[in-house]
């Protein structure tokens, strides 16, 4: 884990590989206009603005791994819930380097 973040940074192909996986969810920190163009399907919506009064939609014994769509707002978010002490992912890239299947 980076020290100065304290989250990791994962790419798209890692977080395919384990969005099934039962000690992951995945956050999406986009709008709802664009996660309606498609999102991971596995994905959960909590906009940016809103994590902070959405705390109780998280499971901190599970890794969260955090996107957005190019992966600026996703390092927002992840640094703000490693700080409030999740183990946090962020999926480098975002949706912009998922070449995976979506759903709308």
């Amino acid at each position: 884990m980076n020290s100065t973040t304290g989250f990791k940074n994962v790419s798209a192909v890692d977080v395919n590989k384990i969005m099934n996986d039962s000690d992951v969810q995945i956050i999406d920190v986009r709008e709802s206009y664009e996660w309606a163009m498609g999102h991971i399907p596995t994905a959960s919506l909590i906009s940016l603005q809103t994590i902070p009064a959405n705390l109780d939609q998280l499971d901190k014994d599970k890794k969260i791994v955090v996107v957005c769509a190019s992966g600026g707002r996703s390092m927002s978010a992840s640094n703000f819930l490693a700080g409030q002490g999740y183990e946090v992912y962020n999926m480098v890239g975002g949706m912009m380097g998922w070449s995976f299947a979506t759903v709308r």
